[in-house]
């Protein structure tokens, strides 16, 4: 009887043992989402803030505790962008965040990331494979928009030229097509030169210059530029015409460009040289670089066992004259209330992009843009 009151009792302390033991051990932390970026062209400013604001999602509030976040560039090469993509999915990658090179030349390295249980979104470019997700503006909207703002003002006739972008994306091809489509519709509007800026403002003045060193200014009605009317404000400044007779230019939302379009003579703090109000007869329309962190978010959105659409369309909002109005903190509920363009005090390079704000992103004003900075 002793000897079997004996054996319950060690018995019983050996599982209080084992219970205190189990209690004790500490619990293990969830494994943070690996999330990827994968850029190919990054030659000028839009890129640098659509990475920022991918960078500003990550280090948001809601994510900041969920992900680890890493950046890769592929430059404008598929097969690097190809082999990036498949590193990243054995590096553990569970989303992967694209601008891709091509629309149809990465389909084989998503589809076998999707197959690995990887979420590939790509923003601004498409990809054509099906499980892929895309955010993207309307690009063949965003080409038609600044094409027939620009014949509008020319009254339906007169020597234009094309600045186009980064041939090959589905990016530059959607918008060249909707702009040639509105000009056909105006059989005296000639398009006499048309060349490739890289969508960077010094990209656009060297095709500039390559086509009014042919085409002199005298000679040209308007300007088509998917980015670099800022530079051709400035270059014409440089060759000595006048703000009233500047030629007009339809084309994306450069920093520059919209204070250029402030009338002549507005008094702004930190203006100079060619980055000033001259009353430019322009059109600025926006391509938001918080596409970037729509795409994040999208990511997020599918990890998370919800539904989101195949395919998110960012709306655009053009600026005319007349409608700038400057910043003056640069947050995001600024930007919600009608802002558009920033200080030159504060933004000082002119060819920084203006066009940060969607309704999407309330986490993303102008310090995620610049600095990767979430709104607080």
């Amino acid at each position: 009887m002793r000897r079997e009151m004996a054996t319950r009792m060690l018995l019983a302390a050996a599982l209080s043992i084992v219970s205190l033991c189990t209690l004790s051990l500490p619990v293990r932390a969830e494994e943070p989402i690996k999330v990827f970026l994968s850029m190919s062209f990054v030659g000028n400013q839009w890129q640098e803030e659509a990475a920022n604001t991918i960078r500003a999602m990550a280090a948001s509030k809601k994510y900041k505790e969920k992900v680890t976040f890493e950046v890769q560039v592929a430059g404008p090469n598929a097969q690097k962008q190809i082999q990036q993509i498949n590193a990243m999915v054995q590096a553990g990658a569970k989303a992967i965040i694209v601008y891709p090179i091509s629309p149809t030349a990465l389909n084989q390295a998503v589809k076998a990331a999707c197959d690995k249980g990887v979420t590939v979104v790509a923003y601004d470019g498409e990809i054509t494979e099906p499980c892929a997700y895309n955010v993207h503006i309307d690009q063949a909207e965003d080409g038609r928009v600044g094409a027939q703002w620009l014949a509008d003002y020319l009254k339906g006739k007169g020597n234009i030229v094309m600045i186009t972008g980064v041939a090959g994306t589905s990016v530059d091809s959607d918008r060249v097509a909707a702009s040639k489509k509105v000009f056909a519709n105006y059989p005296e509007i000639k398009i006499v030169a048309e060349a490739n800026g890289m969508w960077g403002q010094q990209g656009a003045r060297t095709a500039l210059s390559k086509i009014v060193a042919a085409h002199p200014w005298e000679t040209i009605d308007g300007i088509l530029m998917q980015v670099g009317c800022y530079t051709a404000a400035s270059m014409q400044d440089e060759a000595g015409i006048p703000d009233d007779k500047k030629i007009p230019c339809a084309g994306e939302q450069s920093q520059g460009h919209r204070i250029q379009m402030l009338p002549s003579g507005t008094k702004v703090e930190g203006t100079s040289g060619t980055y000033r109000p001259m009353g430019y007869p322009s059109i600025s329309y926006s391509v938001p670089a918080s596409q970037g962190a729509i795409a994040f978010k999208v990511a997020m959105d599918v990890i998370d066992g919800k539904n989101p659409p195949k395919t998110t369309i960012v709306p655009i909002k053009p600026v005319k004259m007349g409608e700038v109005r400057i910043c003056e903190t640069g947050s995001w509920k600024e930007m919600d209330e009608g802002c558009n363009v920033f200080k030159p005090t504060v933004v000082t390079d002119p060819g920084f992009m203006s066009g940060i704000y969607t309704s999407l992103t309330p986490e993303i004003g102008l310090a995620a843009a610049l600095h990767g900075s979430p709104e607080e």
